[in-house]
């Protein structure tokens, strides 16, 4: 979700109607994520960096949060989309806090679309936490244990999953801490557009892309 600001500042607006805008590319993309085949959906919406931003854009970007969480919960559910965010919590203000468990619950029956919000989400952060439980646990672990050890590390409650795409919109070639573990062999995809110009079809077509490449994982080509 890269590029809501520059998208802004090319047209002379402030980068708060860049966020907004960004809000309506999300929205666009979870309508037409289920009908391309995807079961999930992870949006990083907010770094554990990203508090090093301007005091007025961060609180701006929380309020948006909110206001997205109460003007689209119902709307998914219908859908039937299932909701979680991963990532730190203790930072996060009381009424967000209160309104991500609100919604969380109400599309946690949702089968349609797993749609996963990354707030305050560091993946450096969610690997030490996973390790420091898996130290506190004892004995010995394997790569199952850790994915799911690291799923509660960012309040999934469940196994982090394997990413099988990761789209870096806005021209940024880079994974800027995201999911490092998940992506381990996910097949990567950059786009120039700006994360508020992104459309169903940008999607549809980076879905397309990825449909065409053989993933080998560590093994040879399978034999012709």
């Amino acid at each position: 979700m890269d590029g809501n600001g520059r998208w802004a500042s090319r047209r002379g607006r402030s980068r708060t109607v860049g966020h907004r805008r960004g809000a309506e590319a999300v929205r666009r993309a979870v309508e037409a994520a289920p009908g391309l085949g995807v079961g999930t959906l992870t949006l990083y919406a907010f770094s554990g960096d990203n508090w090093g931003r301007p005091p007025a854009e961060v609180a701006f970007l929380l309020r948006l949060f909110l206001r997205y969480l109460r003007a689209e919960t119902a709307a998914l559910a219908e859908q039937g989309v299932r909701l979680s965010i991963i990532g730190r919590r203790d930072r996060l203000p009381g009424d967000l806090l209160r309104q991500i468990a609100a919604s969380e619950a109400l599309t946690a029956a949702g089968r349609g679309l797993h749609l996963r919000l990354a707030i305050d989400y560091s993946a450096r952060d969610a690997i030490v936490g996973a390790a420091q439980r898996a130290v506190a646990a004892g004995g010995g672990i394997d790569r199952a244990t850790f994915a799911r050890l690291l799923g509660e590390a960012t309040h999934g409650r469940e196994s982090a999953p394997d990413v099988d795409l990761l789209v870096r919109t806005g021209g940024e070639l880079r994974l800027s801490d995201f999911l490092l573990w998940e992506c381990a062999y996910a097949e990567l995809a950059f786009s120039p557009k700006t994360w508020p110009d992104w459309t169903a079809a940008d999607l549809a077509a980076a879905v397309a892309d990825y449909t065409t490449r053989e993933r080998r994982f560590g093994l040879l080509p399978a034999a012709s």
